[in-house]
């Protein structure tokens, strides 16, 4: 195996409870209960990251903020991420009981673009003394997501014990023991993608838009067209056909 760079990493592209609870993604056991708690859930399919009806809106368009101050509103996080782009829909998570900010939303852009120019500007930017993260919404993007309430997620603090592994901000760090292919593959852990790790100075793409869906998109725009072509020539050829006789 090639010697990695101290700064070697990647990124997961699928969600594996005892994978993120790895920070170099080849854990076979779970360390801590959350994980067992995650992998239960995941197992069982006792998460359904489409039966949220909050939820809407379209998913390749949609960023996930998280750390907000709990003072940040509505207007001011909508004032913020225009910055960006122009924004169709905000969701500001709150507590059902009290109404206070969870620290977190989900704001939805008019296109794909835009979404993606706030991936890349707002991450560590600074709305009302907080420093915000910005990600793609794994809710719905990420296969076999897990959110933090059942065990799962991502990031997370030191002092919880309970760190998360995989996301933009904790990247996995390229392994420096042996690898545990054998483990891996029976557990359906994708393995460290070994001679194409990325820097951490690097920032992650987020899940593009299948092709299949732009194309339909483009298909179903063109009988418009050509109905459109059709009913003009349709004019011209009557007009063409008249008889001048008849004026």
């Amino acid at each position: 195996m090639s010697n990695p760079s101290i700064n070697s990493v990647f990124y997961a592209d699928s969600y594996n409870p005892i994978q993120a609870g790895s920070i170099d993604g080849t854990d076979v056991l779970p360390h801590d209960n959350a994980v067992y708690r995650a992998l239960l859930c995941s197992s069982a399919g006792l998460y359904d990251p489409f039966g949220d009806s909050k939820v809407i809106g379209d998913p390749y368009r949609t960023l996930f903020v998280g750390r907000l101050s709990r003072l940040t509103n509505e207007q001011t996080l909508h004032k913020a991420m225009s910055r960006y782009g122009r924004v169709k829909n905000l969701r500001l998570v709150r507590d059902i009981v009290t109404g206070a900010s969870r620290g977190y939303a989900f704001v939805e852009f008019e296109s794909d673009k835009e979404m993606r120019r706030a991936y890349e500007d707002a991450h560590h930017s600074i709305i009302d003394d907080s420093e915000i993260i910005a990600d793609y919404n794994r809710q719905q993007l990420m296969p076999g997501w897990i959110p933090r309430r059942l065990g799962g997620g991502l990031g997370g603090k030191k002092e919880s014990g309970q760190l998360r592994f995989g996301g933009r901000e904790r990247p996995f760090r390229a392994p420096l023991r042996p690898v545990p292919y054998d483990e891996l593959k029976r557990l359906g852990i994708p393995p460290p993608p070994e001679g194409h790790y990325m820097s951490r100075y690097q920032v992650p793409s987020p899940p593009r838009r299948p092709r299949s869906s732009v194309d339909e998109d483009d298909e179903s725009s063109q009988p418009r067209k050509h109905q459109k072509h059709s009913k003009h020539s349709h004019r011209r050829k009557r007009s063409s056909s008249r008889d001048p006789r008849s004026e």
